[in-house]
């Protein structure tokens, strides 16, 4: 029997059963024959067909034209002193902001290398979530579980994502420390499995909330009753991560290893403080580019955000010729920056290499793919996911970007020598976010931030933490 007369019988049996009834929506049997007649696959198709059957299509889409040898030049590029690995955990952002900050305090200090502890401000994170979770619970606790805010804080009450605005807020508290004195742990470096519980817990935690409201409880005792689940948190944090350091003692070394002054005692504020002593979210602006909203306006992202009393993303939306102007001018200055975007798409993750044309779908399948940066976000077919250091861009003669390097936090052997390598258009599609320091800002973007923002709601598209 051949495929047509057999798809024509299931569609018989499945018709006479009433599975593909008429309707005025679904597919009933003559569109099923009209679809399986409208494929009629010619020798060469047959072929591609049978070696797509047992081939990945990322594999066979790949341009063999496109691996010719990697152009690594770049024409102005900032120092860098080591490629930091954020292992099987979502902490891309915090690698980011702290890879930035490193390369300050490397430059400022004249080290020969640095890194801060991650797992020291993750756990903090992770604390200061959970209390976002519960206290959003609390003030919500008068709305229906169908309302769109409760229905949203019970499907995202923990995150190991994050943005720069989370490391501002989050170093503005507690501080930072070296990575010697808190090391990363087995479950800092895997977060899935715990992070998993500790979700589960929180939504047990939400659900007792509501339920003591229900029964009459006031907003004091729902407080102390937060306070005791926080408790809980705590310790799960702790039998994990480790006990957070109040108070400890270091100096700079030299090439060598060897001290070059005594080691002095200090808290992680007292640390920051002392070397990097900057306001992150004073000195430092964020920038979008985000075709679906106007330009030259500001946005806020309500829930998105770290810390209850901490702010919520707030960035100016911008064109992105603009954008790379002061991405341009923070390069030349030796200055890197935070910079997110949607790296899996077109990612030849073997050479680190972000381009349009690293793939060809469209050859491979014979169609077109045919939306453009504005359509892929409203359709949520785009975003942000993942954040990485600016470091380097290849300006031609003219002083317009050729290509553009970021270091990434996926270990050293990862992409090209840790870093990743993305065209200028590619650039164009897929770059959302760029945060850079505010003497790189003319006036008349930072006008912009004196006017009262746009308020979005936490389900926004533009929401998604990286990764």
């Amino acid at each position: 029997m051949n495929k047509t007369r057999l798809l024509g019988c299931i569609a018989a049996a499945l018709l006479s059963t009433g599975a593909l009834a008429q309707n005025n929506g679904g597919i009933d049997a003559a569109m099923l024959k009209e679809l399986s007649d409208s494929y009629k696959p010619n020798t060469t198709e047959k072929a591609l067909q049978n070696i797509m059957l047992s081939k990945s299509i990322k594999e066979l889409a790949l341009n063999q034209e496109n691996l010719n040898e990697l152009d690594t030049y770049f024409s102005h590029s900032v120092p860098s002193k080591g490629i930091t690995d954020q292992k099987s955990s979502g902490r891309c952002w915090l690698f980011t902001g702290m890879n930035v900050l490193r390369a300050k305090m490397i430059a400022s200090e004249k080290l020969s290398s640095l890194e801060f502890s991650q797992v020291y401000n993750f756990f903090f994170d992770q604390l200061e979530k959970s209390n976002l979770f519960l206290q959003g619970v609390i003030d919500t606790r008068k709305l229906p579980y169908d309302d769109r805010t409760v229905e949203w804080l019970f499907k995202h009450p923990l995150s190991d994502g994050g943005t720069f605005t989370g490391v501002a807020d989050l170093i503005a508290k507690y501080g930072i420390v070296p990575k010697g004195v808190m090391k990363e742990s087995y479950t800092s470096e895997n977060t899935g499995a715990f992070s998993a519980q500790l979700t589960t817990k929180l939504r047990e935690f939400g659900l007792d909330l509501r339920e003591a409201h229900e029964k009459g409880a006031k907003e004091s005792k729902l407080m102390e009753m937060k306070k005791e689940q926080l408790k809980i948190v705590y310790k799960m944090l702790a039998q994990v991560y480790g006990v957070p350091p109040t108070e400890f003692e270091w100096a700079p070394k030299d090439a060598n290893g060897k001290y070059r002054e005594e080691p002095q005692k200090y808290t992680p504020r007292r640390f920051y403080e002392k070397y990097l002593n900057i306001n992150l979210q004073d000195d430092y602006v964020m920038l979008m580019n985000d075709p679906t909203r106007p330009y030259w306006k500001s946005y806020e992202i309500e829930y998105d955000r770290h810390l209850y009393d901490g702010h919520n993303w707030l960035y100016i939306n911008l064109p992105l010729d603009e954008i790379k102007k002061m991405a341009i001018a923070s390069i030349k200055d030796s200055t890197m920056m935070y910079f997110s975007c949607d790296v899996g798409k077109f990612l030849d993750s073997k050479r680190g290499t972000l381009d349009l044309n690293n793939y060809r779908y469209g050859e491979l399948f014979g169609i077109e793919f045919g939306m453009d940066k504005r359509e892929r976000v409203m359709t949520f077919d785009s975003g942000s996911s993942h954040a990485m250091t600016l470091k380097a861009v290849d300006l031609d003669k003219d002083g317009n970007p050729k290509k553009w390097q970021v270091e990434n936090s996926w270990g050293a052997n990862s992409g090209f020598q840790g870093t990743l390598i993305m065209t200028d258009k590619w650039f164009d599609e897929y770059m959302f976010r760029l945060v850079v320091d505010r003497k790189y800002v003319p006036e008349n973007v930072m006008k912009v931030l004196k006017e009262k923002p746009t308020k979005l709601p936490a389900w926004d598209p533009m929401f998604t933490p990286e990764e």
